[in-house]
């Protein structure tokens, strides 16, 4: 009797542990590490790209969270003095998008490449995934300076072998209807835009 209420109890308990769900897995974490543009100035929570990613993601059935560490006004420098905080995030990824406030202040190249390549290592040591994302700079600030600007970023891609966009603001830059009239900062549609045209650069780095 006592064996067979053993072989009865063993087979309860292996029914309710087939039965009962499996603990879900912790999302994976993106932080996207920028400045006003990543911040969203000017729209919604909810309509900044890292947002707009976030949506993306929980549609197509990706288990991310996205973490918007935009700070306004925010230089490279900056970002290099954050890289500590983004890390306690534990991030599986982390989306780079910071020099257009080091290009606007006219501060120089050589200084933010420095930055930009001391950001992208510390990252990649601790074991993330880096997307770093390009930009531009107006043409009234010279040929020769926004030259040497722009070509910094697919350096640093290149010297430390991360995934990159080339510009950020693709398709929404010096489009009155995607820009607010700063003509700087995008609207809620031009930042759906940036997250459409991010959306390929990311996916490859995504795990299901």
């Amino acid at each position: 009797m006592s064996g067979f209420v053993a072989r009865v109890s063993l087979g309860v308990l292996v029914a309710w542990l087939v039965a009962w769900p499996a603990p879900a897995r912790a999302d994976a974490v993106i932080v996207a590490l920028g400045d006003s543009l990543t911040a969203g100035l000017g729209v919604a929570p909810d309509e900044t790209y890292p947002a707009r990613l976030q949506a993306r993601l929980t549609r197509e059935g990706y288990a991310y969270r996205v973490v918007n560490a935009g700070v306004s006004g925010d230089t490279t420098a900056g970002g290099r003095r954050r890289v500590d905080w983004v890390l306690r995030a534990g991030p599986e990824i982390v989306i780079v998008a910071l020099g257009a406030n080091d290009g606007l202040r006219g501060q120089s190249p050589q200084a933010m490449r420095a930055n930009l390549d001391e950001i992208v290592a510390r990252l990649r040591a601790a074991g993330a995934r880096v997307l770093l994302a390009g930009m531009r700079l107006p043409p009234n600030y010279g040929v020769e300076f926004t030259r040497e600007f722009a070509d910094v970023f697919p350096a640093v891609a290149r010297h430390a072998q991360v995934a990159f966009m080339p510009f950020l603001l693709d398709g929404v830059a010096a489009d009155q209807r995607l820009n607010q009239a700063d003509g700087i900062h995008p609207t809620a549609a031009g930042y759906q835009t940036v997250a459409d045209r991010l959306w390929p650069y990311l996916r490859p780095l995504l795990r299901r």
